[in-house]
């Protein structure tokens, strides 16, 4: 191992950075494995999964017991949130170096919590991502999940959102209330649903009304041990004055070349790459998402696998590129 790589491994284990202590846990792996020490790299990674395992499961085991009595719609009598386990959240995610440096704010002050509110101050509680469709919002919100140990509370507004008046408010009461009994991530996707600025003539009292409940329970709000994330494509068509009630507001952009080539080989890494020129390909998927960048690659996989060849080439490549530009021009 490196000697850089073990004096960084040991300044995280004596901070108790445990987020920096997994990337470079991973880092030597990696290395042991490029060096040929297959059989060591596999054992190292075998000591790992079990530890992140066993903890993980520890922490989800009382969290998901405490979050057990789900609140429900009273009139549709459905749940109003739904639990997603940590094994199937997405956690691999291709960001720019700046936005990747702003979850990772995220990541290390939760883990340093206590030792920050020894000095008075919180970690970064609530986070509202922000961006066009596509983008990473929700997978971000999964990866600060995972990362984090936490189990992701996902609000579900066709229960929330109700005819009858004051209903909403009582469902979003209801939500907060119980997401706060225990540790986890509650993520409201497309807030702005709820959100709306009330400058808006369009809407009905009712809804100004649940904006008001839902900035001042978000004033109140809390969360223990836990972070809330809200996400929206619509960010010009909220309230003003939730902004404010944010502690980090993170754009998500669209992929450069350079992200997209990475979600293009992340994609297609279970298959063997030909000859293809990342440039070219790279310049044709100008302006396309991050979840465009995913389908280009899996049509492009499928396709190599269909053909029997199991080999991606450029043309395949280019080929599910123009598809996707034929039905979204």
């Amino acid at each position: 191992m490196k000697a850089e790589l073990l004096k960084r491994l040991f300044r995280a284990i004596a901070s108790s950075d445990s987020i920096a202590i997994d990337k470079l846990v991973h880092l030597v792996i990696e290395e042991e494995r490029n060096k040929g020490h297959m059989r060591l790299a596999d054992q190292l990674e075998n000591i790992t999964k079990k530890s992140n395992n066993n903890q993980v499961a520890s922490h989800t085991a009382e969290s998901l017991q405490t979050l057990s009595e789900l609140p429900t719609s009273k009139r549709l009598n459905s749940p109003l949130v739904t639990i997603i386990p940590r094994e199937k959240l997405r956690h691999h995610m291709v960001l720019s170096q700046s936005i990747e440096k702003r979850f990772h704010r995220i990541e290390k002050e939760y883990v340093a919590r206590d030792r920050l509110a020894h000095y008075g101050l919180r970690y970064r509680q609530k986070i509202l991502l922000y961006g066009p469709p596509g983008c990473g919002k929700n997978l971000g919100a999964e990866r600060l999940a995972w990362n984090l140990g936490l189990p992701l509370v996902k609000v579900r507004f066709d229960a929330m959102v109700s005819s009858y008046l004051g209903e909403t408010a009582s469902n979003l009461r209801l939500v907060f209330d119980k997401a706060n009994e225990s540790p986890c991530l509650l993520f409201l996707d497309e807030c702005d649903s709820i959100a709306k600025s009330r400058e808006d003539t369009q809407e009905v009292g009712e809804i100004k009304r649940v904006v008001n409940t839902f900035l001042q329970i978000l004033d109140e709000y809390e969360p223990n041990s836990g972070l809330l994330v809200a996400a929206t494509n619509l960010n010009q068509s909220l309230d003003t004055a939730l902004w404010r009630r944010f502690d980090d507001m993170i754009l998500v952009p669209k992929p450069g070349e350079n992200e997209l080539q990475e979600i293009l080989k992340q994609t297609l890494s279970a298959l063997e790459v030909g000859s293809v020129n990342w440039t070219v390909i790279t310049k044709q998927m100008n302006n396309f998402s991050a979840a465009q960048a995913v389908k280009v690659a899996q049509d492009a996989a499928k396709r190599a696998i269909l053909e029997r060849e199991e080999l991606v080439i450029q043309e395949h490549l280019e080929d599910a590129i123009e598809e996707i530009k034929a039905y979204t021009s």
